[in-house]
């Protein structure tokens, strides 16, 4: 599938699509084959949205929804084809990311540093027949820079409002048979209140509200080895530490002086061996991920005296320990076969220290582990020049908790007289109980069963115009089963997990990128119709809005010179369940300007919500008002 933001924007040439992915089949081969609705953003993309955050690039590929809870730095959570935030499973590197110790089991994208980002591959659609729980919604899979070629140094820096300032370097090519690429990064800013910014109800009660600012540093290592005679290993390491003020936004006393500590770090390795003269191809990767978080909370009764004040420090520690086999089977006219088993190993760890009115030491709430033995198959066939199916499944075995199994089929049909790929996919999709609904105090529920989905799409690529316009269009539709839900009932009059839910969710997403007029004007457009609605009660899920457009117009007076003014249309929807708390639907104007000084170094510039729209992605919460950023950057 198109998508709007995998443009090479700053390089001032027409879009290209990336010939190959990895995420839709499980193996890398041409985008053209793919019957699964896949988006892609680049590096480049990133860079032109907001060097400092993936999130803002993301925003970019139609049926994904982003709430941030008070600008940048906050929880932030995403929602591809309206399911619910820990129904899509995040990887970077292939390798799972998903925090064992949140209550849904998703990934806070706050966490990730983009410097070291190649790209982003967003399948759509629900995909645990190939990557098993948490795949409802769809998969995302950052994928970080290889090294290759000649040594390749870059440097990048930028500054502007809210006191942000933020820089990163990187060093990446081969020599021999070793590649490698490394990079390190670091931003801050004085930030605004995440509490009642801009909203001037809340201004007029409390006028004086702090900054709620936040600071990021990470940095990426990637190096490979190809020993020859069909051996490659690799290995990678990535680590960051975000730590952020917030506020409790609730009370007398919303605008309070908490803070959050997260940090993500992941090791991984893969050894890569070709047998058969090629034919089968193993593969065996293992990894280890750990994230920490802590967060320090204050709240207020009547004053702010600490008698009167409530402190305390939750720590959530999460490790996942993987390994994975894989193998790739060619079968010459009878197509491929993908086949292989996982192992992982989770644990939970929560803590909870109480600061004030009274000091408690520090006590553990939940220390609980979990396995998950898997094995899967993918069976990819051609059918004539023109048709490509395929059809897989997967056993998911939970040990203790439950099994469960999926499946997923595809087909694209390509027509080269017309540049045309018609596509379709249906599948069905798993998530298991969380270690959090499981075994937290008092809300924990041992009995819970997986979440169940069945989902199907189908679409349509069009090239015309030698490729001067390329469109696409998908249909899509989803239905939630068994969904865990926070409940009370007489048995529970303080709440616990049970299994519930269900919802529905169909729509439509559309991506065009439209070559006006060669090498001056060019716009790109993304849109998404998304119906969603809990049929227990057939009122709106809470916070998706109902039509989302995204447009850009990337306006070149000059070869070394790049305008690109870009607009955000976001409808009416509910930040809370049951259709309460309406939030009002906005425009947002954004402008991106880059000039190429010589073939090393470039400067930009970027405005953010230029025309001061007033609005909120959480209800209560802040977002930016006019901004101003600058910065360099540069690569020898």
């Amino acid at each position: 599938m198109t998508c709007f933001s995998a443009t090479a924007g700053a390089q001032f040439s027409p879009q290209q699509l990336p010939d190959l992915v990895v995420t839709a089949d499980r193996t890398s081969e041409p985008i053209s084959q793919t019957g699964s609705a896949i988006s892609v953003v680049r590096g480049e993309s990133i860079a032109t949205n907001n060097p400092g955050s993936l999130v803002d690039a993301l925003r970019d590929v139609p049926g994904l929804d982003i709430t941030e809870s008070g600008g940048p730095g906050s929880t932030t959570n995403i929602r591809l084809r309206g399911a619910n935030t820990g129904q899509t499973l995040v990887m970077i590197d292939g390798i799972r990311v998903n925090d064992p110790t949140a209550a849904s089991g998703d990934f806070d994208f706050a966490m990730i540093a983009p410097a070291a980002i190649e790209r982003v591959e967003v399948l759509k659609g629900p995909q645990s027949a190939l990557y098993g729980s948490d795949a409802i919604g769809g998969v995302i899979n950052i994928i970080t820079r290889k090294g290759s070629g000649p040594a390749q140094v870059s440097l990048r820096g930028e500054g502007g409002s809210y006191g942000t300032g933020g820089g990163s370097g990187a060093l990446s090519g081969s020599n021999g048979p070793w590649s490698y690429a490394f990079s390190g990064n670091g931003q801050r800013s004085d930030g605004f209140s995440r509490y009642g910014y801009r909203i001037p109800a809340i201004e007029a009660k409390f006028p004086n509200l702090e900054r709620d600012g936040f600071s990021r540093i990470g940095g990426t290592a990637r190096v490979g080895y190809d020993a020859g005679e069909g051996v490659r290993l690799e290995s990678g390491l990535l680590a960051t530490q975000t730590r952020s003020a917030y506020d409790a936004a609730t009370g007398a006393f919303p605008d309070t002086p908490s803070s959050a500590t997260r940090s993500l770090e992941q090791v991984w390795g893969r050894a890569s061996v070709d047998s058969l003269s090629g034919i089968l191809t193993h593969n065996v990767s293992v990894s280890e991920t750990h994230i920490d978080r802590a967060f320090n909370e204050f709240s207020y009764k009547t004053n702010m005296l600490p008698k009167n004040t409530t402190a305390t420090v939750s720590d959530y520690l999460a490790d996942s320990m993987a390994a994975e086999y894989q193998g790739n089977l060619k079968l010459g006219p009878a197509g491929s076969l993908v086949f292989g088993a996982k192992a992982q190993h989770e644990t939970a760890d929560t803590y909870l220290t109480k600061l004030l009115p009274t000091a408690v030491p520090r006590t553990s709430q939940i220390a609980a582990s979990q396995d998950t033995n898997a094995l899967f198959a993918l069976w990819q066939l051609p059918i004539g020049e023109r048709l490509t199916v395929t059809l897989g499944g997967r056993v998911d075995d939970v040990v203790d908790v439950a099994r469960f199994e999926t499946w997923r089929a595809t087909a694209a049909y390509a027509i080269p007289e017309t540049g045309t790929k018609l596509r379709g996919s249906a599948g069905t999709g798993a998530k298991a109980p969380t270690l959090y609904q499981l075994y937290a105090p008092i809300y924990g529920n041992t009995d819970l069963s997986p979440e169940h989905s069945f989902g199907y799409d189908a679409g349509v690529d069009q090239s015309l115009f030698n490729g001067r316009v390329t469109l696409s269009a998908t249909w899509f539709g989803n239905k939630f089963n068994n969904l865990i839900d926070f409940t009370t009932d007489a048995a529970n009059p303080l709440g616990h997990y049970t299994n519930v839910s269900r919802a529905e969710t169909y729509g439509l997403e559309l991506g065009g990128d439209i070559d006006l007029m060669p090498g001056l004007l060019r716009l790109k457009t993304a849109y998404t119709y998304l119906h969603a609605v809990d049929l227990a009660t057939d009122l709106t899920l809470s916070r998706r809005p109902r039509n989302l457009t995204r447009l850009a117009l990337a306006i070149t007076p000059t070869d070394k010179w790049l305008i690109e003014p870009r607009v955000t249309m976001v409808s009416k929807r509910f930040s809370s369940a049951n259709e309460l708390n309406p939030l009002d639907p906005y425009t947002r104007v954004d402008l991106f300007t880059e000039y190429r000084l010589d073939a090393n170094w470039k400067l930009f510039a970027r405005g953010e919500n230029i025309f001061d729209a007033h609005y909120q992605e959480v209800v209560n919460f802040g977002t930016t008002g006019p901004a101003g950023y600058a910065g360099f950057n540069a690569t020898w």
